[in-house]
């Protein structure tokens, strides 16, 4: 019932073909058994060869089976991606189904609420721990606040490198939360990490940095995806500026964070010192992740007068 590309016109092979057998139906008028003989294998070979070219168009297709196989799925994978695009660019609230997928998130832990685990058909599935958005908001509001200590007690932190001032956010972020075996979810890799773990696995991952300009500032973005695994979607930034003229680091931070081939839209509402946005994985167009700058003034040694040098030289 198939006709390979290449074929012989007007002639084609005809038989039924048995579960182990093939038959063939041939009429003669010739009673010469070499007759016989010779039209039952030229009738063989005629099928032979219809196979064979079936063999090459079926080959053929096999091997682009698996581009034809990987578009298909990238335009579905775009499709959707857009839809959800359009869904988000509404402005409206969705309303939610009421049998989702589940999974389950990282509790506030100094509240100390039950992790709640959804059940799974097959026993070794184990789903990935997710930080809420709820929870994201309290870890960049406590920093945040942090950064108010800061201001009001500025000669408490003149002198203090990028690794002091992390380790103050890190004595605050323990305060609010505590780990479920260690004692200790906040922790720190390298040398800039903050990082929220549950069952060792990262939750929040933040980079802390000094202000050195816009490629400073996209190197530490490029730094900051590469400890981001593809299940990683909640990171930050905290932008430490020590130069003069911080309003105009604020007006250089949008278009760098907005140059990165990985930058895909604004989210929410920027505030004055805190921009976010939404960021796609390097290796995959359709994984988000929130990416929050948090940019802090922190104080600098003043320049000595005449006056403060004379008040030292008589202390």
């Amino acid at each position: 019932h198939y006709t390979p590309s290449t074929y012989t016109p007007g002639s084609r092979p005809y038989g039924n073909i048995g579960e182990q057998e093939m038959r063939l139906t041939l009429s003669i008028i010739e009673y010469d058994t070499n007759i016989v003989k010779l039209k039952i294998k030229q009738q063989i070979e005629f099928i032979k060869q219809y196979l064979e070219w079936c063999r090459g168009d079926v080959g053929r297709y096999n091997q682009q089976l698996k581009t034809l196989v990987g578009r298909n799925i990238s335009q579905r994978k775009e499709k959707l991606a857009k839809d959800e695009k359009i869904v988000d660019d509404l402005g409206f609230r969705v309303r939610r189904r009421n049998d989702p997928p589940k999974t389950y998130a990282i509790p506030e832990i100094h509240r100390k609420p039950k992790i709640a685990r959804p059940k799974a058909k097959v026993e070794t599935f184990k789903p990935e721990p997710e930080l809420p958005m709820e929870e994201y908001d309290s870890i960049l509001k406590i920093i945040e606040n942090m950064v108010l200590v800061m201001e009001r007690s500025p000669h408490a932190f003149i002198d203090m490198k990028e690794e002091n001032l992390r380790q103050h956010f890190l004595v605050q972020l323990n305060g609010q939360y505590e780990g479920e075996a260690s004692g200790e979810t906040f922790n720190f890799q390298g040398k800039t990490d903050i990082l929220v773990r549950h069952e060792g696995k990262n939750v929040f991952i933040g980079e802390c940095k000094f202000w050195t300009g816009e490629k400073g500032l996209t190197d530490t973005i490029d730094q900051l995806l590469k400890y981001a695994s593809w299940r990683d979607t909640k990171t930050a930034i905290l932008l430490f500026n020590r130069q003069k003229n911080f309003s105009g680091v604020l007006e250089k931070i949008p278009d760098a964070v907005k140059s990165h081939s990985c930058f895909k839209r604004e989210y929410g509402q920027q505030q004055e010192t805190i921009f976010r946005y939404i960021f796609n994985q390097p290796g995959d167009s359709n994984r988000e992740l929130h990416l929050t700058v948090m940019a802090f003034d922190i104080p600098h040694e003043p320049p000595k007068t005449q006056e403060t040098t004379e008040m030292e030289a008589a202390t």
